[in-house]
This record gives C-alpha cells, sequence and structure tokens, in this order.
C-alpha cells in the first residue's frame, strides 16, 4: 500500500485539532475572569422591589453613557424592543413603521403582534440598512382616514443593521428620521443590539447617535460580551411604564445584581475592544474576498459581521463549507445555500482569523478539485 499523500495527511491531522474558533455570533463569548468574579462578590437584593445596589449602578451608568434620563434591565433584546414597541403603542389599533429585513420584524417571533396588538407596516430596508426617508413619512396614516386604518404611532430603526452586514446608520440620518416623527407626532425607537459597534465604526459618541430616539434597546451580551441581558433606556415616564411591561412579560427577577455586575464589567473593559473586532473583522473579508469562488462585498463590512457569498459555478456549497469547517473547529452559520455568515467578536485572535482564511483556502480548493 503506497504512503498516505500529503493532502491525505493533512485532512488526518486537522481532524485531530481541538481548536475551536466559534464565529456564529458575537453572543456565544464566556464570561472572562473579571466577570466571573465580580458576579460572585456582586452586592444584590430584590430587583422586583426595586432594591438591587448592583442593578441601580447598572441603570444609571447605561442611561448616563446613552444621554437618557433612565434605564432599566431586561432578560435580552428580544424582550428590550417588545416592552420599548408596547410603551409607545399602549393603545389599540397602533402600527409602527420598521425596516422589511430588520431584526424586530423578522427574527422576535412577530411578538408586536401576537403580544402587543401592533400593526407592522415594513418598508424596504436598502442595502445598507437605512430605509428611503420620503417612503418612511409616506407611509404614515393620514388620520383623516383613522376609521378605516391603525394609528401610525412609531417609526423604528436598528443600528448597527445585522441583515445588512452590521451597516452604520449615521447620526445625520437617525436625526432625519427624528424629524419625521417629531412632525407627525410619532416616536422614535431605535434597535441598538449592536449600537456600541456603530458608534465606534462611525467615530460617534454613543448619546450623540441616539439624540433623535425616544427609546434604545442595547444589548450587553452581543459585542460587549456579557452573559446576559439588554439595557432599554428613555424618559423617567418611559421607564415607569416599561418596568411594569416587564412584569408582566415574566421578565421581572430578583437579585439579577448578579447578572449586572458582569455588564459594568463588560462596559468597563469591552467597549474599547470593538475598534481591533472590527480591524479583525477587515482583515478577514479582505482575505476572503482572494479566495477564488468567495465573494465579500468590502463597502458592506462597517463593523465586525461579514456576509460571504459563493460565486455562481463554484462545485461547492455553503452547507458543504460548514461542515469542512466544523470538522476543523470553525463554527459558522449558513445564511442560505450559496451564502455564510460570520460574526467576530473579542474572544478571536488574529491567529484565529489566519486559521479560518487556510481553512476557507482548502475547503474551496478540495470542492472544487484544484
Amino acid at each position: 500500500m503506497p504512503p498516505p499523500s500529503l493532502s491525505e495527511t493533512v485532512k488526518v491531522v486537522e481532524k485531530m485539532v481541538t481548536r475551536t474558533v466559534d464565529l456564529r455570533s458575537d453572543t456565544v463569548t464566556k464570561p472572562t475572569e473579571a466577570m466571573r468574579a465580580a458576579m460572585a462578590s456582586a452586592e444584590v437584593d430584590d430587583d422586583v422591589l426595586g432594591n438591587d445596589p448592583t442593578a441601580f449602578l447598572l441603570e444609571t451608568e447605561m442611561a448616563k453613557i446613552m444621554g437618557k434620563e433612565a434605564a432599566l434591565f431586561v432578560p435580552s433584546g428580544t424582550m428590550g424592543n417588545l416592552i420599548c414597541v408596547l410603551v409607545h403603542c399602549d393603545i389599540r389599533g397602533s402600527e409602527v413603521i420598521l425596516g422589511d429585513n430588520c431584526h424586530i420584524h423578522i427574527y422576535e417571533n412577530g411578538g408586536i403582534s401576537t403580544i402587543g396588538g401592533v400593526h407592522p407596516r415594513t418598508v424596504k430596508n436598502n442595502d445598507d440598512g437605512t430605509m428611503d426617508i420620503d417612503l418612511i413619512e409616506a407611509n404614515i396614516r393620514n388620520p383623516r382616514w383613522d376609521l378605516m386604518y391603525p394609528t401610525t404611532r412609531l417609526i423604528c430603526l436598528e443600528n448597527s443593521h445585522a441583515n445588512s452586514g452590521g451597516r452604520c446608520l449615521s447620526v445625520e440620518y437617525t436625526d432625519r428620521v427624528g424629524e419625521v416623527a417629531k412632525k407627525h407626532g410619532l416616536k422614535l425607537h431605535i434597535d441598538g443590539a449592536r449600537i456600541f459597534n456603530a458608534s465606534i465604526a462611525l467615530g460617534v459618541p454613543v448619546d450623540r447617535l441616539v439624540k433623535a430616539a425616544d427609546s434604545v434597546s442595547v444589548c450587553l451580551s452581543k459585542g460587549l460580551g456579557a452573559p446576559v441581558g439588554s439595557v432599554i433606556v428613555g424618559s423617567k415616564n418611559f421607564i415607569t411604564k416599561a418596568k411594569r411591561l416587564r412584569k408582566t412579560l415574566g421578565g421581572g427577577m430578583r437579585q439579577i445584581g448578579i447578572l449586572c455586575a458582569a455588564s459594568l464589567v463588560a462596559l468597563k473593559e469591552n467597549v474599547g475592544k470593538l475598534e481591533s473586532d472590527h480591524k479583525k473583522t477587515r482583515l478577514l473579508a479582505d482575505g476572503l474576498n482572494e479566495i477564488e469562488g468567495l465573494r465579500v462585498n468590502p463597502c458592506s463590512v462597517e463593523t465586525n459581521i461579514i456576509f460571504i457569498d459563493i460565486e455562481e459555478g463554484s462545485r461547492t456549497t455553503a452547507e458543504k463549507i460548514c461542515k469542512y469547517l466544523e470538522e476543523r473547529g470553525i463554527l459558522l452559520l449558513q445564511d442560505k445555500s450559496s451564502r455564510l455568515r460570520v460574526v467576530l467578536h473579542f474572544q478571536i485572535s488574529s491567529s484565529d482569523v489566519q486559521y479560518t482564511l487556510s481553512c476557507f483556502q482548502q475547503a474551496l480548493q478540495i470542492e472544487n478539485g484544484n
């Protein structure tokens, strides 16, 4: 029997590799030692009764950072967005204008309608995550026809915009949407799950980026790396109503200071790491674009998300590439039959990026018979 070829030997060795590079999302990060220590020593009390001191510290800090009067910790971004929509649309027959490709509309189980009875009126999202402002205004219901139609009460934006590849909405754009909302007596909510990524990428302070918004939902467990939770911010009156809805939805928790302590560490230590995440994302995107058979739109890579398209004529599929990479410890998500998504975070190193590029190169060479 002839000895194994070099490629066969490489395959055997790679299957023995125990390295894991998890690029499925920035939600997969593990709590750091500093977070675990903070959680273990956190001062806690019953937050449903309003007495948890660490929760109070986090909410006070987030309100200050975001430039709003008050804040509220919630278990998830989905609940945070739902609460915000329900506070603004607290009258039956309400309607919200939002993007047809936004997270609230696509990935949150239709909660605004199934739970809140709020009617979604979608406007096409452009490739950069924006909606044409003229279209937004054109879709606001004429109050003279309120006998026949729902009543528009809210506009929702998403910044950064996940399904557009983490594209950022400029402060100028957000301000203009805010002006439209005020002109028609509407409220503006921003799904800011990755608002800190947008702030870093645009070079705009986060409070300025959301100045036009009446409410913002911020995820603590995505790019910031906390294990659990989001925070919603707004006026004191808004947060008072939000607290009641949080309880209604089952989101009131007791000694949440344990979770909030980790989030305080995340705010202190990880916001500054987002710029590095973005640089590594660009490095990975540029490298992927050089691999024959793959295509990444360089204009779409602004933060920490990459969509990778498999070029027409390739003999491979997204599913095959996912399987090949998974066998080598690289985890990512298939978006379509010919599209993959990767998301970087602070626990992905430059070495991980190079290893990922190497494995992608091998996958395409093998699948395309090169």
